[in-house]
């Protein structure tokens, strides 16, 4: 359902800019996952931004397969998160 929602955020201009932070247990599926990898390549072309945390892919050992096979910013999010959420310019969705 992320996935749906924010292509369609993106390529109908819902929102300006559309970000998917990708942590916990979902770094691990991501990893392996070849169809989940095909949708996140779609969303990046798209110009949906994705991260993943890097303390959790860390945790699953998975970060240079994110990194590297999979192209994707990996970083430390407690502090970029926690500043989403401070923001008044800023919208959260989880699913």
């Amino acid at each position: 359902m992320i996935f749906m929602y924010a292509l369609n955020a993106k390529i109908k201009n819902w929102w300006k800019e559309v970000e998917i932070i990708i942590w916990g247990p979902s770094t691990n599926l991501i990893s392996h996952d070849k169809d989940l990898q095909i949708s996140l390549k779609s969303l990046k072309e798209k110009g949906v931004k994705i991260r993943a945390c890097k303390a959790c892919s860390d945790e699953y050992n998975v970060t240079n397969i994110l990194k590297e096979n999979l192209n994707l910013e990996v970083v430390y999010m407690g502090e970029p998160l926690t500043a989403i959420l401070k923001s008044p310019e800023y919208k959260f969705i989880t699913f």
